[in-house]
């Protein structure tokens, strides 16, 4: 496969900038599988869509802000980091620009020396694995000095941080949002709910693996970057008795589906609790093993979320879907609208 395949048209204003003022009134598009057919909804008609018993898995992780502004000490070059992961006490690996000039040994400073990086390792594509150096709680810092990661595409100033949050992020650990749950309110999670639907979280820090671009010609030449994820085995017992009685797993998010078809046995055995990394790449030809109907945003054209998504209901149906989604001045990406894949 090329990955040239993936390529879609897209104008510009279709790209969403701000969030809307009430989450769940974005709309969405209804993807049925069997019958080929595409219509068209609002968010808040999930309760129409979903039915007692399904078990709707979505991805708790909050997203730091992890992107810090500093300058290099001695020469007071501009350096920004991207913090992905955590690798130990205080130790994380992150994206550096300008990468060829952040070396081993290189001291960064943050907020007037509140904060300081020592570069301890240099690794590919612009990843450093760096120390941070502060008299408080590392986190704290961060959450003073950093900023929200919003995607490059998105040029306006986000008001409020907590419209980057989905309203049930709990575990902080992302360097991006899990986009397809920022449409779910409380009121509309407490509806579904009192549907006899249960929902069921699992976590993915979602990292470079989720969001960092393909940049080979062949898709099969693409690799992933790895992204922890966990699923508590109480959890993945209760997914199990959802499918023995006939629910249906309703993945809210492409990290969600990432995470659920990692821990999936290939033999169609029961999932067990899981606490580990994954590199999973899905791409048309895959055989999902676990998730029966997929909640998401539309994605950047050539990416493996659009890859992953092409996999679940066919390249052919989701090209269709994205160029109706453009006939319709859909809203795309992080902050736009989402759909309904059954």
């Amino acid at each position: 496969m090329k990955t040239s395949d993936f390529n879609y048209d897209l104008p510009d204003e279709l790209i969403a900038q701000t969030p809307l003022e009430q989450r769940d009134t974005s709309r969405l598009m209804v993807i049925n599988r069997e019958k080929q057919s595409i219509s068209h909804r609002t968010f808040s008609d999930i309760t129409t869509l979903l039915k007692p018993g399904d078990g709707l898995v979505i991805n708790d992780s909050r997203v730091l802000p992890a992107r810090l502004i500093g300058r290099k000490r001695y020469t007071n070059g501009k350096v920004e980091c991207l913090l992905l992961k955590q690798i130990g006490l205080n130790l994380w690996e992150a994206l550096v620009k300008p990468a060829k000039r952040v070396k081993t040994g290189t001291e960064v400073t943050f907020g007037h020396n509140l904060l300081r990086g020592v570069v301890r390792e240099e690794k590919p594509e612009g990843l450093r694995t760096i120390e941070f150096i502060t008299e408080r709680p590392l986190m704290e810092v961060l959450d003073e000095l950093g900023e929200m990661p919003l995607p490059p595409y998105i040029h306006t100033k986000l008001e409020d941080r907590e419209r980057y949050q989905t309203v049930y992020s709990k575990d902080n650990g992302s360097a991006a949002a899990p986009t397809a749950g920022l449409h779910f309110t409380e009121t509309l999670l407490n509806k579904i709910t009192d549907m006899g639907v249960h929902i069921i979280p699992v976590t993915l820090h979602v990292g470079l693996g989720t969001f960092r671009p393909v940049q080979v010609e062949e898709v099969e030449d693409h690799k992933m970057h790895e992204e922890f994820f966990r699923i508590s085995p109480k959890n993945a017992a209760l997914m199990n008795k959802i499918k023995a009685e006939g629910g249906r797993i309703v993945a809210v998010g492409t990290t969600s589906c990432r995470s659920l078809e990692s821990a999936a046995p290939d033999d169609g055995g029961p999932m067990e609790g899981v606490n580990q990394w994954t590199r999973l790449f899905i791409t048309p030809g895959y055989t999902f093993k676990f998730v029966d109907v997929m909640i998401t945003n539309f994605h950047l054209p050539e990416s493996t979320l659009l890859m992953l998504v092409s996999a679940f209901a066919s390249k052919e149906l989701v090209m269709k879907a994205y160029q109706t989604a453009v006939e319709e001045a859909y809203r795309f990406f992080s902050f736009g609208d989402a759909m309904w894949i059954e």
